[in-house]
């Protein structure tokens, strides 16, 4: 499932066929660190086991469940949720052990304001400007998908708005923000990077992003 690279210096405490389980937590202002198990499965699926005092009957929570166990309940888990590494208390959102959960269609189907899809860039094959979709729709997500297949795309094909190959294209600097919740600037990380969901995906396209989620959104 992970690499030896991808759990260097993580807290592992049991490596099987289909999951591995780690050291968690969740710290709260009021009721200070609470200790579990978190348990991720090739599924997709997260299990925690609390252990915030011996003898902690919750063996089997989900990670918001968990993260309102621990006494936060602001609904942001990825962010609250973290593992040891390197001794270091280091949240969800930042490692690679949500790859899993993020990649499953069961998850894809329930889109939430913590998991978003990135501005991207599309270069015109007249005048090699890139010109900037937004993806916080469906109907936005269509707009990128369809100008993505057009091998002749260009600036006056942008559905959303009158451009031509005249108007200026987005400084470097500004290009460089693609809209992600974790970093302004980020290069791609589990909160903004979907691996097809039913927002991005669409059922009267056969491209091969569009299949392979249909195919496993009915497995």
């Amino acid at each position: 499932m992970f690499s030896e690279e991808e759990l260097r210096d993580m807290s592992v405490l049991q490596r099987g066929d289909d999951f591995v389980e780690v050291v968690c937590g969740c710290t709260s202002r009021r009721h200070g660190d609470a200790g579990a198990r978190l348990r991720i499965f090739k599924s997709g699926e997260l299990k925690i086991a609390c252990e915030c005092y011996h003898g902690c009957p919750e063996d089997n929570l989900s990670p918001f469940a968990f993260e309102k166990h621990a006494g936060k309940e602001n609904n942001r888990w990825k962010h609250n949720i973290w593992v040891f590494i390197d001794g270091y208390k280091v949240p969800l959102i930042k490692t690679t052990l949500l790859k899993f959960y993020n990649m499953s269609p069961k998850n894809a189907k329930r889109p939430h304001k913590l998991v978003l899809h990135r501005d991207e860039f599309i270069k015109c094959t007249k005048c090699s400007k890139r010109r900037r979709f937004y993806r916080r729709s469906k109907n936005e997500c269509r707009s990128y998908h369809d100008a993505l297949a057009n091998a002749n795309f260009q600036c006056s094909d942008i559905p959303f708005d009158k451009f031509s190959c005249d108007d200026a294209e987005e400084r470097a600097s500004r290009r460089a923000c693609k809209g992600c919740l974790r970093s302004p600037t980020c290069g791609g990380c589990t909160s903004c990077v979907c691996f097809g969901c039913e927002v991005c995906c669409f059922s009267d396209c056969d491209c091969q992003t569009c299949i392979d989620f249909r195919e496993n959104t009915n497995a």
